[in-house]
């Protein structure tokens, strides 16, 4: 479990806060130099670098040059520099375009979850923090997009896709990192592709199904 991630109580996403605008006097106090970009790149390189467990807004401070309180001036608290940190890891991961004809929808799916294992393998972070935030950044939403045009690339109907879409966002997050047996380490290679494969089979045969019943 993953304390340092955990909220420890209801609180609101980085993502749906609104934060009052600070007044011109205020924020010609700011100290220069910083804006929340400029936050948020640092958060990503000091938890690839020391990882999630020895993570602080002191520490992040002292990376930036800064005094700690200075950060507070574009973030509330340390989960909302989490939370972005997380969306801005997940943009960093390339997600399939438009579909072409010539490149049928397994493919390009092979390729997304290939493509999210190796963003987990690089941001070890990652993983944890998805599993305690509700991750509905941009970039989040923008894999939940590509996943759903995959989906719906495959001719599964609409309560069809809900659950392929449920089925893979669970083996990306799990089996992709963690392994396939419960273990904590990464899956070998070959497990995850044969693990991919029976996945990929069962929407194949699902949206089968549903074109012979059509």
């Amino acid at each position: 479990m993953v304390t340092e991630a955990d909220p420890g109580g209801a609180r609101t996403s980085v993502w749906l806060a609104v934060r009052p605008a600070a007044p011109v006097r205020r924020r010609t106090e700011a100290p220069s130099g910083l804006d929340r970009d400029r936050i948020t790149a640092a958060t990503v390189r000091l938890l690839d670098a020391e990882g999630l467990g020895r993570f602080s807004m002191r520490r992040l401070a002292a990376e930036l040059g800064v005094t700690a309180m200075s950060l507070y001036w574009y973030v509330d608290t340390k989960h909302d520099l989490l939370e972005l940190a997380l969306d801005s890891a997940l943009g960093r991961l390339r997600l399939p375009a438009g579909p072409p004809p010539e490149e049928p929808w397994p493919s390009r799916l092979r390729a997304l979850a290939c493509g999210y294992r190796g963003l987990l393998a690089e941001h070890p972070w990652v993983a944890p923090l998805s599993a305690f935030y509700p991750n509905i950044g941009p970039h989040a939403r923008a894999l939940d997009a590509a996943l759903h045009r995959l989906l719906e690339a495959a001719g599964l109907a609409d309560a069809g896709r809900t659950g392929a879409h449920l089925a893979v966002s669970q083996f990306l997050n799990g089996c992709a990192l963690h392994g396939c047996g419960g273990t904590v380490r990464r899956a070998p290679e070959a497990d995850f592709a044969l693990a991919l494969d029976v996945l990929i089979a069962g929407i194949e045969a699902k949206a089968a199904a549903r074109r012979a019943q059509a």
